[in-house]
């Protein structure tokens, strides 16, 4: 058993871990390629106890509840978007939520509010190339202080980075292509980490809507490096819920 502290730093809601992070931390103990399902808002500043299950599964628990599991999965992608760094930074100022309109505005990953170095600021906005078929992309540069003790991103920044761009594209229609702002907490993450790239590094993550089925809603994304070098995938299942409940209240 090891603990895990989500610090402030890495909110997604104002009072809970960012989805993706926490799935990344988690996702650690576990070898190769991973699903951790979000069981219940991951507490800040908390000691969170990461602890082996006998049938090979790992938990998050804070005390007796338990707020992730985590197994070993494959992670295999219905197909793979791609975009240059130049299409993905046109495409992010197109980004569907204006910084005055964000719902979550602190948030480590697509946070207007939070300053360069700080969040990661990847805004994902619809290729337009894809005019009939939605796909969203976003340019991200790691800052220097994303680095593991290797001099490489750590890994559960990639799993960040994947995941606030799943959530806009899963507000896009895969169907009619009319984007709506449905209020959305990630409910299960999986992903499969190929390479990790170095700090300052351009990046390309592309991200599209895979389908709907009442409250749940499904989407897939892809990291690039600049030379198109496949960097790590994801899929996600994230749930409509009340404001409220969003915000944790």
């Amino acid at each position: 058993m090891t603990q895990i502290i989500i610090d402030e730093r890495y909110c997604g809601p104002p009072n809970s871990g960012n989805g993706g992070y926490v799935c990344g931390r988690l996702a650690q103990h576990i070898h190769g390629a991973a699903e951790v399902t979000l069981r219940a808002p991951p507490p800040l500043r908390t000691p969170l106890d990461a602890t082996a299950t006998n049938d090979g599964t790992w938990e998050l628990r804070d005390g007796a509840k338990v707020v992730a599991s985590g197994r070993a999965v494959d992670v295999e992608l219905a197909r793979l978007e791609t975009a240059s760094f130049a299409e993905a930074s046109i495409a992010e100022l197109l980004t569907p939520i204006k910084p005055h309109e964000h719902p979550l505005p602190t948030c480590f990953v697509c946070g207007p509010a939070r300053a360069k170095g700080d969040g990661l600021r990847i805004f994902a906005g619809p290729l337009e190339r894809h005019a009939h078929t939605p796909v969203l992309a976003a340019s991200w540069v790691p800052d220097p202080n994303l680095a593991d003790d290797d001099g490489l991103v750590a890994p559960e920044f990639l799993w960040s980075a994947l995941d606030c761009p799943t959530g806009f594209a899963c507000n896009c229609d895969p169907q009619s292509n009319v984007v709506d702002r449905t209020a959305l907490l990630l409910g299960r993450m999986s992903a499969r980490i190929e390479s990790r790239p170095r700090p300052r590094d351009r990046c390309i993550i592309t991200a599209w809507p895979t389908g709907r089925d009442g409250r749940k809603r499904t989407a897939e994304a892809a990291l690039h490096d600049e030379t198109g070098r496949l960097l790590a995938v994801a899929k996600t299942t994230w749930i409509a819920v009340d404001r409220d409940v969003q915000l944790g209240r």
